[in-house]
């Protein structure tokens, strides 16, 4: 008798075992085929709202702005980071925090406005479709939308998962955008690339009086990678594209999150505790065409590591990894970071003011 129960025991224990592996195996499949690319040079629909030109020898602005899908207000911190949450605190959170950062944008009455991170469906921004709570807020702008990536259900952590998620990155103009392409970068092949997911950025034409075109990038490179590497790759490949569209006699303004330190060494600027991110990493300008210059606010740092709370008392990882790369055509008055003390996002929006020069 002991035995019989005996083997009911052990049997019982290989089928949950076989259980288990089977319900691995099936989701690790689920994932990997589950992944996909958008293919590459997608032309991209453009909510056309205006047809104005850009002035030339005027005084023009452009703020870029990574929002961090409404979740990071400053009392959040990111599990990626060391912190304790993959999703927002809640949906209204998300809301709250997606219109904070659209309020103190248009306070600054842009006529470029380059967002990252907004999220269209997400199970960490409960769903909350940020490009139309931005595209209401932003109506006699054209706008453009590029998917960055679409991931799967991912499980972890497991006690709070992160979710599937679909996020990208958005671009609004005062004027005429003529013209809109998605470009895909170049990402890892390892198993990093479920981490990283796709990657790309998207180029607008604008429409300028006379004969050029204002050709601007929407930017936000790779950070969750093995080496940090990959994203020198990806600037290479965003250089070499914007110094083809420079030869054609163009303006060009590339903006958003480099995920690198555009200032060299954030550290001679804010003080902060000192931390190892292949993120945070100094931005190599040796990689810049010499008719492309790179800057980026030093007045205050754009982005925050968010292993806790922020708590803004010189204790936080702080650096500036937001910034712009213009091309010598375009005449720099300043360029600046809006501290916002991190209140809707890990990062704090940088404007950049500017003019196209004629000659």
């Amino acid at each position: 008798m002991k035995r019989s129960k005996s083997k009911v025991v052990i049997r019982a224990v290989c089928i949950t075992l076989a259980a288990v592996i089977l319900l691995a195996v099936s989701y690790l499949l689920y994932v990997v085929f589950s992944y996909y690319r958008v293919e590459d040079n997608l032309s991209l629909d453009i909510t056309d709202k205006t047809g104005d030109i850009a002035p030339t020898n005027q005084a023009l602005s452009l703020i870029t702005y990574n929002i961090g899908f409404g979740a990071y207000s400053a009392d959040y911190s990111f599990f990626m980071d060391g912190g304790t949450h993959s999703r927002a605190l809640s949906k209204q959170a998300v809301v709250d925090n997606t219109s904070g950062a659209i309020g103190a944008v248009l306070k600054e009455n842009p006529d470029f406005v380059l967002f990252q991170e907004v999220d269209i469906k997400g199970t960490r921004s409960y769903s909350v479709n940020q490009t139309e709570l931005i595209a209401d807020a932003i109506p006699h702008f054209d706008s453009v939308f590029a998917q960055n990536y679409d991931s799967p259900y991912f499980l972890y952590p497991f006690n709070e998962p992160i979710g599937a998620n679909r996020s990208g990155i958005m671009t609004f103009s005062r004027f005429n955008i003529s013209a809109s392409t998605r470009k895909s970068l170049p990402i890892e092949q390892s198993l990093y690339k479920y981490l990283d997911l796709d990657r790309a950025y998207s180029v607008s034409t604008v429409d300028v009086e006379g004969s050029k075109k204002l050709v601007l990038y929407n930017v936000h490179l790779s950070a969750y990678t093995s080496d940090g590497s990959i994203a020198d790759e990806q600037l290479k490949m965003l250089c070499e594209d914007m110094a083809a569209e420079y030869a054609k006699g163009n303006y060009v303004i590339a903006a958003g999150d480099f995920n690198k330190d555009m200032l060299g060494d954030s550290s001679k600027y804010f003080k902060r505790t000192e931390g190892e991110f292949t993120w945070a990493k100094a931005f190599d300008n040796t990689l810049l065409p010499d008719v492309i210059t790179s800057y980026s606010g030093s007045n205050a740092p754009s982005c925050r590591n968010a292993d806790s709370a922020y708590r803004g008392d010189g204790t936080d990882f702080v650096l500036s990894v937001d910034g712009i790369l213009a091309s010598d055509n375009v005449g720099v008055k300043e360029c600046n970071t809006l501290d916002l003390q991190f209140a809707y996002s890990d990062h704090n929006p940088v404007k950049f003011e500017f003019i196209l020069k004629s000659k």
